[in-house]
């Protein structure tokens, strides 16, 4: 883990409303990902920077145990053209700690970072809390995810 300024940047994608409470995080947020996969969500995002997935987590109702909206897209250059059934958003950066796990995505590698994510004293602040699926994460049995969590 190590800290990292973000510079400001936006994301054109799809959006679920969601809650780690009951479980529902867990049926919702792969729904969404089986709807980027299926519908080519990719491809038709406009003015796209680079073809990273971007797993946003944002509009916390408090902290990562009450709703909040998951972002699934990919940064772009403006949002001037947001398509028919997406979302468009500007986030501000700042202050973050990185966390880089490696492994299979089919053995939880992501959501069990997540939970030892959960289990430390951040001082998180709870703005927008992202995941980038780049070019080391395209093999899924030896993939490498950047997990960022904004911090004071």
């Amino acid at each position: 883990m190590n800290n990292v300024k973000i510079e400001p940047f936006k994301v054109i994608g799809i959006a679920v409303r969601t809650t780690n409470e009951n479980n529902q995080a867990a049926q919702d947020i792969p729904v969404l990902w089986e709807k980027l996969m299926k519908e080519n969500i990719v491809e038709n995002i406009p003015n796209k920077i680079d073809n990273a997935i971007y797993s946003i987590y944002t509009d916390y109702e408090k902290d990562h145990t009450k709703p909040y909206t998951t972002l699934l897209g990919c940064k772009v250059e403006n949002l001037d053209i947001i398509p028919e059934g997406m979302i468009g958003k500007s986030f501000e950066g700042g202050n973050y700690v990185k966390f880089t796990p490696k492994g299979n995505l089919a053995e939880d590698l992501v959501i069990n970072e997540w939970i030892k994510i959960w289990n430390m004293d951040l001082e998180r602040i709870f703005t927008a809390d992202f995941e980038i699926y780049g070019e080391k994460a395209q093999n899924p049995s030896d993939a490498e995810v950047d997990i960022l969590i904004a911090v004071k």
